[in-house]
């Protein structure tokens, strides 16, 4: 949470998808929203449109979300510089999450950034552009071999324990990782919170999600650019026509109730898709829509 002075009132609104506690003192709403698409094309650049990108931060406060998903490398810079824009003096209650461990060169590739130096600066530069002391949860963004979905991490992860002793980073998370490299994690520090690729189609993660549940770790699925691309399928059409709603939304009611510590940060750059989206949490679901849901993993 921003240790700096901030005149917004904390939201009152219920939460969204109920709750989930982090860690101690750090509780948040299951429904938050990730920053990425604000940017422009491809992640690289500014938006098109800076007014509507802020436009939909603002409606990410106004709809009661108290959690936001970002990264320096955004852009790069231009996410984390329309959140301190749109937010800043910050509430108390907003929780602002982001990454490190990559970057962009100037043809907008995304390449490792694994050293400690590099980790070092990728959290000094998230805080510089966001107005903050102090970051809330920094994810370790795990860049290796896909051959080698194992090697260790414990020299990059002792780096981020570093940075949270010398209280830059309050919280550390995972992002694209193995389950082995998670518990090689927790030998050395805490770890709050994994972020991996996870959706109806893709449950590679289903034994992991489970075992994260069991410790009361956070499990926050991405989805790669393009959203739910890969779930264009019947059966989620269907189960979206029968309630009268969009198969993005259905896709993430799947994922609220599919297990309790699942957090969602699905990204728009459209307020009218920030709304749909949140809707998804007060989707029900019957046995029989979920079974549906479930067949298509196959």
């Amino acid at each position: 949470m921003s240790t700096e002075p901030t005149t917004t009132e904390p939201t009152t609104q219920p939460a969204l998808g109920g709750t989930f506690t982090l860690a101690e003192g750090l509780t948040v709403s299951r429904m938050g929203y990730g920053a990425m698409q604000l940017a422009g094309p491809g992640v690289l650049g500014p938006p098109a449109d800076p007014d509507r990108a802020l436009a939909v931060l603002r409606e990410v406060r106004a709809l009661g979300i108290d959690h936001v998903d970002t990264s320096d490398f955004y852009g790069p810079h231009v996410t984390n510089r329309l959140i301190r824009e749109a937010l800043h003096p910050y509430a108390e209650d907003l929780v602002i999450v982001t990454k490190v461990g990559a970057r962009r060169d100037d043809r907008g590739a995304w390449l490792p950034a694994q050293s400690p130096a590099e980790l070092r600066r990728g959290v000094l530069d998230n805080l510089e552009n966001l107005g903050l002391e102090a970051m809330d949860v920094v994810n370790l963004r795990v860049m290796d071999d896909p051959a080698a979905p194992d090697a260790s991490i414990a020299r990059r992860v002792e780096a981020m324990a570093e940075l949270q002793h010398e209280g830059l980073v309050r919280h550390i998370g995972l992002s694209t990782v193995s389950a082995a490299q998670v518990a090689e994690a927790q030998r050395i520090t805490p770890v709050v919170c994994v972020q991996n690729q996870y959706n109806l189609a893709h449950r590679e993660d289903d034994a992991l999600v489970d075992a994260l549940a069991e410790q009361g770790i956070a499990y926050v699925p991405y989805f790669p650019l393009g959203g739910f691309s890969p779930l264009q399928s019947d059966a989620l059409s269907a189960v979206a026509g029968r309630l009268g709603t969009t198969p993005m939304a259905v896709a993430l009611a799947w994922l609220l109730k599919r297990s309790p510590n699942i957090l969602l940060i699905p990204g728009t750059s459209s307020v009218e898709h920030l709304r749909a989206n949140v809707a998804a949490v007060d989707l029900r679901l019957s046995p029989d829509d979920l079974a549906e849901l479930d067949r298509i993993a196959g």
